[in-house]
């Protein structure tokens, strides 16, 4: 797989690519944003390793302008920025995952794996898949294996954004700012409420389940025991 390393700091670089390459990547590197649009506009890529923090251009304009000119190619973020709004901005710029520095190899080639494995962006598109489930933007409609789930809006929300994560972990702090826009209390029950609701609409249709990751957040999983 041809990757494409977006990092300024030489020696992470080297580093990265080298972790890469044990993967059997064939790893191209740039140092600076404006040099990685041009470098994704003339190849195609499998992945996109972004750092944030980048001259020329910032990481997340480099997402923006990718999804823009509908490049799907999928986004994974390392950064040194740790907070909970940079993750979202990251996300909401069009990145398919976020790894904060400084981080384990292993770890890396796993969230690599997971994001190549669910392939080509769904940033970009009206209708979302992941297993049987298929997630309409367009009505806001989500079904799985052509039935309808009967969702609440809160319900529909919290799902539709687990689906557009599909296999990365999510954290609790992520569905607070995502689902409910930051407007309840981070002590209260009203997550852990919802995803139950959540899981109990998906038991109805065999096909993929919510996981709780303890200490972590959640992750949606499609049900590959059949």
């Amino acid at each position: 797989m041809r990757v494409l390393l977006v990092e300024d700091d030489a020696g992470m670089a080297v580093i990265v690519a080298a972790g890469l390459a044990q993967a059997h990547c064939h790893v191209e590197t740039v140092a600076n944003g404006l040099l990685a649009i041009e470098h994704a506009r003339c190849k195609d890529y499998g992945l996109v390793v972004l750092d944030l923090t980048l001259p020329g251009l910032d990481g997340l304009d480099v997402c923006r302008r990718l999804r823009q000119a509908r490049n799907d190619v999928p986004i994974l973020v390392i950064s040194g920025r740790t907070g909970l709004d940079d993750r979202v901005q990251a996300l909401d710029a069009g990145a398919d995952d976020y790894i904060v520095k400084p981080f384990d190899l292993p770890e890396l080639l796993a969230r690599v794996r997971a994001v190549t494995r669910r392939g080509r962006s769904r940033q970009l598109d009206a209708v979302l898949a992941y297993g049987p489930l298929l997630l309409d933007t367009r009505d806001h409609v989500i079904s799985c294996a052509g039935t309808v789930l009967e969702l609440t809006a809160t319900e529909y929300r919290l799902l539709a954004y687990l689906m557009k994560r599909a296999e990365a972990v999510v954290t609790r702090d992520e569905l607070v700012h995502h689902v409910w826009g930051g407007n309840i209390s981070y002590r209260s029950n009203t997550v852990e409420v919802y995803v139950s609701y959540v899981r109990q609409a998906l038991a109805a249709h065999a096909g993929a389940s919510i996981h709780t990751v303890r200490g972590l957040g959640y992750v949606l999983k499609a049900d590959t025991s059949s």
